[in-house]
């Protein structure tokens, strides 16, 4: 493995791939954070999660004929990511079964991740969205106060630019958040919670 890899560092808002290119390999994410984005209608992306430190990124390209990313990830400040091309990485995955469940596992926790934020597109109002949009940027942190575009945000939630200013306001005048320029703070996760909850 360590013969095969590659280290690769991308600046912020550079592409690490792209979608509908040809799937060369893997990708895991030593430092920084990443947007993973889907194309969804003619000028809009939709943003599938963020990855971290320790995520996987590219995997989708495993397994399918084509050979094709099937989002696009982007870098959302400096990152450093490990590359293993897929030729060495199903070989790797066909000698070491406990890599290969592990893998199996990821797979499993992401399929959940998504079907709860299919769920939630279809089922929660754009409130609600942003509020847990709101708790699951501040956990990809690991803190209350973090940085993100209002573009970013309504990619996030399925919404409009638009309505996510307008509830953001909601939230700056209620004191449940607190805003400046990109940076938020969250001073009533609680609140937020119930949100979601409700």
């Amino acid at each position: 493995m360590a013969q095969h890899k590659q280290h690769l560092f991308f600046k912020k808002g550079a592409g690490i791939f792209t979608e509908g290119t040809t799937a060369t390999g893997i990708f895991f994410l030593y430092e920084g954070k990443v947007k993973v984005h889907k194309q969804w209608g003619e000028e809009k992306d939709l943003i599938v999660r963020f990855a971290r430190k320790g995520d996987i990124l590219g995997h989708r390209g495993l397994g399918s004929d084509q050979r094709v990313y099937t989002v696009s990830a982007t870098a959302l400040e400096d990152t450093t990511v490990c590359f293993i091309d897929f030729a060495f990485f199903e070989a790797s995955l066909k000698v070491n079964p406990a890599f290969t469940y592990k893998l199996m596992q990821f797979f499993a926790a992401e399929l959940q991740e998504a079907e709860r934020r299919m769920r939630n597109l279809v089922h929660m109002d754009v409130k609600s969205r942003l509020a847990d949009a709101l708790l699951e940027i501040s956990r990809l942190h690991d803190n209350l106060r973090f940085s993100i575009s209002r573009q970013d945000l309504a990619s996030f939630t399925g919404s409009t630019y638009e309505t996510v200013y307008r509830i953001l306001q909601e939230f700056i005048q209620q004191k449940i958040i607190l805003a400046e320029g990109k940076s938020i703070t969250l001073l009533q996760e609680k609140q937020l919670q119930q949100l979601v909850a409700g």
